[in-house]
């Protein structure tokens, strides 16, 4: 199901849990695993000109340096890469969302592995910030037509299993491309597909026993009615539950159904200048105790030389100047 896997870690000497995942569906599916190394640029002008991955430092990109960075990766994954494990190991300089989706389309990449923040925001402080998976996740959700896998630290800790694959069913066109890769997906591991669906209940004193009732009745034949054609000749079953939050609901059914997978359907919205995934897929990504695999519908992807602020500042305040950024492998 998947040749070519990519899995983006911006950590060195500990292993992160994204690249666990990648390489355990690259040996299930018999796929050649991308790991993928980005050292972030310090300048808009100067891609070179780079964060040292220990100190954090500005530094100058050198052969040697990267060449360090390659050894200490492969002794963080030495026990990972079997004699037999077709694997590659990529390092290049640049900004990571760019580097990520530039490399998932030059190597026709089937799955992106990454993980829900960097550990360059938790140095700066800002992890876990209103629930938000950090703008490198925004940025490839975003413009990346292949399905990308989110993959929290706690996930590491489990083994990894597709035996129950639950995915989130809101009747959007995103949900319906989330939901044609997830039967695909059951089918390959011979798993049972959990169809969930949250019903909305307002906090109003009138909404009475029998209207919520009515409502379910409603919902559950609206799910079949969408759900029935993918899931024809598939083990599953459907669930319904009310609820305010769907990303808490989401998460407890996820665990409460002992699912392995969480699929869900992005949708990308612009908001104060910045595109970013929908705040479902957000949280759920941040929250999940399992892999979180995002499928986004191909008509809602931002074009990759989208305009994008430059985010230097003019005596205090945004210059508002405008810069194309083109994907560039130098």
């Amino acid at each position: 199901m998947f040749k070519n896997i990519l899995a983006a870690t911006d950590l060195t000497s500990a292993r992160d849990a994204s690249v666990l995942a990648a390489a355990w569906i690259a040996e299930q599916n018999q796929s050649k695993l991308f790991i993928l190394h980005v050292l972030e640029s310090a300048s808009v002008q100067d891609h070179n000109i780079i964060k040292d991955f220990k100190t954090g430092k500005e530094i100058c990109y050198s052969p040697e340096y990267e060449e360090i960075v390659r050894k200490d990766l492969k002794t963080t994954y030495s026990k990972l890469f079997q004699p037999d494990m077709d694997y590659e190991i990529i390092i290049t300089t640049g900004f990571p969302w760019e580097k990520i989706v530039g490399y998932s389309k030059k190597l026709n990449a089937d799955l992106l592995a990454l993980g829900p923040h960097s550990s360059r925001a938790e140095k700066k402080g800002v992890v876990r910030v209103a629930g938000r998976v950090g703008s490198t996740v925004d940025g490839v959700v975003a413009r990346e037509s292949c399905p990308v896998m989110i993959v929290n630290p706690l996930a590491a800790k489990k083994k990894f299993a597709f035996n129950n694959i639950m995915i989130g069913i809101d009747f959007s066109v995103s949900c319906e491309c989330a939901l044609n890769f997830a039967v695909k997906l059951a089918q390959r591991y011979n798993s049972k597909l959990l169809a969930f669906h949250m019903l909305p209940v307002p906090p109003l004193p009138k909404y009475s026993r029998s209207d919520y009732e009515a409502d379910l009745i409603f919902s559950k034949t609206k799910l079949e009615a969408f759900c029935h054609g993918f899931l024809d000749g598939t083990d599953h079953e459907y669930h319904i539950c009310g609820g305010a939050h769907p990303h808490l609901e989401i998460l407890n059914h996820a665990d409460e159904k002992q699912a392995d997978l969480i699929v869900m359907g992005s949708h990308t919205k612009i908001k104060t200048g910045k595109w970013y995934a929908g705040s479902a897929v957000e949280r759920v990504s941040f929250g999940s105790g399992v892999p979180v695999i995002v499928v986004t519908d191909p008509n809602a992807l931002l074009a990759w030389n989208d305009i994008a602020v430059d985010h230097k500042k003019t005596d205090g305040k945004n210059s508002g100047r405008y810069i194309i950024r083109v994907f560039s492998d130098k």
